[in-house]
């Protein structure tokens, strides 16, 4: 079998490339890459969208490879709404907006809803029935490839409008739901945690990225602290109304006091602990581009993401022995279960477990 070579589609930022089995050597070169990266599910190998990438992989595939083209799932279709579903649009996102769901759950919701609206525009909305949504739902599926997440949100957004807007009986909702893939969040190692946090030159981009991480906060959260949020004294960070409407208390680090001393000193925040320039809150969009420059720059995993450093901050507690119910409350999670998952990503090697092997 012959080695075959994706061609990327436009403004793709990474090439990949499937391997058989026996060209050892191939995939053992593209291993060595700085940038390569192994995707289980798909068996395939990536680097970098780069041409100097580009002409090494053709290099070393020589004859024993061919190009295929990249395709894209069909998009779902979506026409102009009626003034009609319009106004079921706006009452739902009235409903949500009482019920103090978060603007991009709204947004989220009001989407979905529209593309659902749109493939009934033939019949009333209140007259859908079950079986008319699973048989949409088969289509999309079939005809679309939509994504296991896709298929539930777009289900969560049917539900929010029959049981909140038109007030109908929890057992309309009986839809049958995909199996949940079990995946394993992304994890950084320390001497890349170490790396990626140590390598923005400007003292704001560093503190901002060593809070996110040495706290396990959500991006949201970061750019929410106010200055009045971190208590040094009693050495924790206040979260203020963070996922779930919920306010929690976080480790405030040790090592993260003295940046952070030093970068109010320079900064003088008035009210929100990191602001813009010209005040107001830090932008999430720039975070995740310092984010990405400090990934590239020290060449760390590509497919990590800000919120790699809180799923790399509760495994790490977990391996230095932190009560696990301390690491939930950390996280602000409601059930432990969602906090144990974390279990699953701990560094398993000959250093810290010994195999019964060692002891005969």
């Amino acid at each position: 079998m012959r080695a075959i070579l994706y061609e990327p589609l436009p403004n793709s930022k990474r090439i990949k490339v499937y391997i058989p089995y026996d060209l050892t050597a191939i995939r053992e070169q593209i291993k060595a890459m700085n940038s390569s990266y192994w995707h289980k599910d798909q068996k395939l190998w990536s680097v970098i969208n780069t041409p100097d990438n580009r002409r090494f992989l053709e290099s070393i595939l020589g004859n024993t490879f061919r190009i295929e083209k990249t395709t894209m799932p069909k998009q779902v279709e979506k026409s102009e709404l009626s003034i009609e579903q319009n106004d079921e649009l706006l009452a739902l996102h009235k409903t949500l907006t009482l019920k103090r769901y978060s603007d991009s759950t709204i947004r989220s919701y009001k989407n979905l809803l529209g593309v659902f609206l749109n493939a009934f525009a033939h019949k009333n909305s209140s007259d859908i029935t079950t079986a008319d949504i699973e048989e949409y739902l088969h289509h999309l599926i079939a005809s679309h490839d939509i994504s296991t997440s896709y298929q539930n949100q777009l289900i969560n957004a049917i539900k929010a409008y029959y049981e909140h807007v038109l007030g109908r009986e929890r057992t309309f909702y009986n839809i049958t739901r995909p199996k949940r893939a079990i995946e394993l969040p992304d994890i950084l190692s320390r001497d890349e945690i170490a790396a990626i946090i140590k390598h923005p030159t400007n003292l704001k981009h560093r503190a901002i990225l060593t809070t996110i991480y040495s706290a396990g906060l959500r991006i949201s959260e970061l750019v929410n602290l106010r200055v009045a949020d971190i208590h040094s004294k009693e050495g924790y960070i206040f979260v203020k109304n963070s996922k779930g409407k919920k306010d929690r208390h976080t480790i405030l680090a040790h090592a993260l006091l003295p940046l952070l001393r030093t970068y109010y000193k320079e900064y003088r925040p008035s009210y929100w602990l990191f602001e813009g320039q010209t005040g107001g809150k830090y932008s999430v969009s720039s975070i995740r581009a310092i984010f990405r420059k400090a990934v590239a720059g020290t060449n760390s995993n590509p497919w990590a993401t800000v919120h790699t450093l809180r799923h790399s901050f509760a495994t790490h507690s977990i391996e230095n022995n932190v009560n696990m119910r301390h690491v939930q409350i950390m996280l602000g999670h409601n059930s432990s279960k969602t906090t144990e998952i974390y279990t699953k990503t701990i560094a398993i090697n000959n250093k810290k477990v010994s195999s019964p092997l060692d002891s005969f």
